[in-house]
């Protein structure tokens, strides 16, 4: 059995200057509880690992408007002009990954892989610095893999040992980010007993969870 914990207990495991990856897609997935706890922590100089950058005081967007982000590795910020504001103005690093490919480097993070061949990105600014590998005379960007000190993801619902059910496009990205960090802390929406959720609707295996937050009053 997990030990459920307060999402301000959760905030101050995570150190100012910490690799975060963070689960959601355009909000939907993302611990908002935990993200509001960080940002009234004054957590600073983190790196996200995220799909976007959420939008205006929103998702991940909260981080960013409280001065929590100084370098995000994202495949969009289109929704998000503070985001596009605060990079062109040089206040944060940012990172644009194709989505593909940044699901692709996390997984192979957790994994173990040693990188990615992707064609994506060959002949535009995505290819600048990187390897290339040539197979069977085509040739392949290597892409690094993608870990975090923490991954931050939200659930549909938990079960007392941790075991994680998703809803709709949470799936994206929180079950591939809970394979690929040193801690992961789960936000689920609902906890409920042990075989209430279904062995097939568990894509995160409670063994990966480290903490977990207690359910929404």
């Amino acid at each position: 059995m997990k030990q459920a914990i307060k999402a301000a207990e959760a905030a101050a495991m995570i150190p100012d200057g910490a690799t975060v990856l963070i689960g959601g897609f355009m909000g939907v997935g993302s611990p908002h509880r935990l993200i509001d706890a960080m940002v009234e922590a004054g957590i600073r100089g983190l790196t996200v690992i995220a799909n976007d950058c959420g939008r205006p005081g929103f998702g991940i967007g909260r981080l960013l408007s409280g001065g929590c982000i100084s370098r995000a590795v994202m495949s969009h910020i289109g929704l998000n002009p503070e985001c596009q504001a605060k990079m062109i103005a040089g206040e944060i690093e940012v990172e644009l990954v194709p989505q593909g490919t940044l699901v692709e480097r996390i997984r192979a993070g957790g994994v173990g892989l040693g990188g990615v061949l992707t064609a994506t990105g060959l002949g535009t600014s995505v290819e600048d610095g990187k390897p290339v590998v040539e197979v069977d005379g085509k040739r392949y960007l290597l892409e690094k893999p993608i870990r975090g000190d923490f991954a931050l993801i939200g659930a549909r619902q938990a079960d007392y040992i941790g075991n994680l059910e998703y809803f709709l496009t949470a799936h994206n990205f929180n079950p591939v980010m809970a394979l690929a960090a040193a801690t992961v802390i789960a936000e689920p929406h609902h906890i409920v007993p042990v075989g209430v959720i279904s062995p097939d609707a568990v894509k995160t295996p409670g063994a990966l969870v480290d903490h977990m937050l207690e359910r929404a009053p």
